[in-house]
């Protein structure tokens, strides 16, 4: 029998046990009245957790990166433009998006491991004077937690639409889109939330709702058609698509889980994991490639000591899985090789779970 897996790298993380059992749940329609109180639920809590007043704010039925592709779809039309701060893989990938849709997109890149410079983010959009401005909050690829402020400042004297990834912070750290000033964010059930891959929550302002109503052609895609999901996530109840049912149902339970810690002591949690993961692997040569000021506590990015570069790092991440049970994530693009993301994240954000990756590499690296 496999050693059941502890899943410590960019995601997904293991579900909450409340979440298992609320997927196995008996099955409702997707227009049972019992099922659209929960669904209810769920988008009240999705409320409180992004920290908005957004009635537009909804599980959508497609991974993060169907997130990401809802909101630059919705708010850009061909020949848009588009400022995108590129700090990592993920920011590449909304630059791919939005070239798709037709628009003209202003990157403006930084090297991995740092943060996007508001100076240079803001000089973009006043030149530009785009109609999105977009960029991560928090970089998977490099575990970079991007400040949002003074960006979001500048995007609003530019009148340009906020769209904002919190795929890996929603859950782990304070997400406050109305106080930030954001139109459009999104995430991903599976990483902080604990709940399984499958569900983006996704929330726009009512001036970007406003906006979609307003564009001169359709949105390109259908299906992530949030002027068509309105009417089957809203008071209406128009028949749209077949939610998932058990997914919803999962992330209904763990959302209540988070409300029942509560943020302040939940990013606590997770601050004072990564703080222990890195005390810990220290003597092994590990160090961070973040700054402390701009470090995700949900995802820390480790560079390589010698003796793990020697041994070789993907078939020392393989023997952690296979003798251990541990999954660990190595690095993307211009970091492939020289780095492991090591994510502690919601139910996983343990010091024990520290505790049991430190023991293993350990008893590895004797070996």
């Amino acid at each position: 029998m496999s050693i059941p897996r502890l899943l410590l790298g960019p995601g997904p993380s293991n579900p909450h046990p409340r979440v298992l059992a609320a997927l196995s749940q008996p099955l409702l329609g997707h227009l049972d009245p019992a099922f659209l109180t929960l669904l209810d639920e769920a988008q009240a809590r999705l409320r409180s957790l992004f920290g908005t007043q957004n009635p537009l704010t909804l599980p959508l039925s497609a991974t993060g990166s169907g997130g990401m592709e809802a909101c630059l779809a919705n708010l850009l039309e061909r020949g848009d433009r588009a400022v995108i701060g590129v700090a990592g893989a993920f920011g590449e990938r909304m630059c791919e998006v939005a070239r798709r849709i037709g628009a003209r997109v202003e990157r403006v890149e930084t090297e991995p491991g740092t943060a996007l410079p508001a100076e240079a983010m803001a000089d973009a959009i006043a030149r530009v004077r785009p109609r999105v401005v977009a960029f991560v909050h928090a970089e998977t690829s490099t575990g970079v937690l991007q400040p949002v402020e003074e960006i979001a400042a500048a995007s609003r004297r530019a009148e340009a639409f906020l769209v904002l990834d919190c795929v890996t912070s929603l859950g782990g750290v304070s997400v406050t889109l109305d106080a930030w000033g954001v139109d459009a964010a999104y995430s991903g059930t599976q990483k902080c939330l604990s709940c399984p891959p499958g569900l983006s929550p996704v929330s726009f302002s009512e001036r970007a709702a406003l906006r979609v109503r307003a564009r001169r052609t359709p949105v390109q895609s259908w299906y992530l058609d949030v002027t068509l999901l309105a009417a089957y996530y809203g008071s209406e109840r128009v028949y749209h698509h077949t939610a998932p049912i058990s997914m919803v149902y999962g992330l209904a339970e763990a959302l209540r889980v988070i409300e029942e810690e509560g943020m302040p002591a939940r990013e606590a949690r997770h601050r004072a994991a990564a703080a222990a993961l890195i005390e810990r692997l220290a003597p092994f040569g590990f160090t961070p490639l973040v700054a402390p000021e701009v470090r995700l506590p949900t995802l820390t990015t480790l560079r390589l000591p010698e003796a793990v570069l020697a041994r070789g790092e993907a078939k020392l991440r393989r023997e952690l899985l296979d003798a251990h049970g541990i999954e660990v994530g190595g690095g993307l693009g211009k970091l492939s090789g020289s780095v492991w993301r090591v994510g502690l994240m919601g139910e996983n954000a343990r010091v024990e779970n520290v505790e049991r990756l430190v023991e293993a590499l350990a008893t590895l690296l004797r070996g």
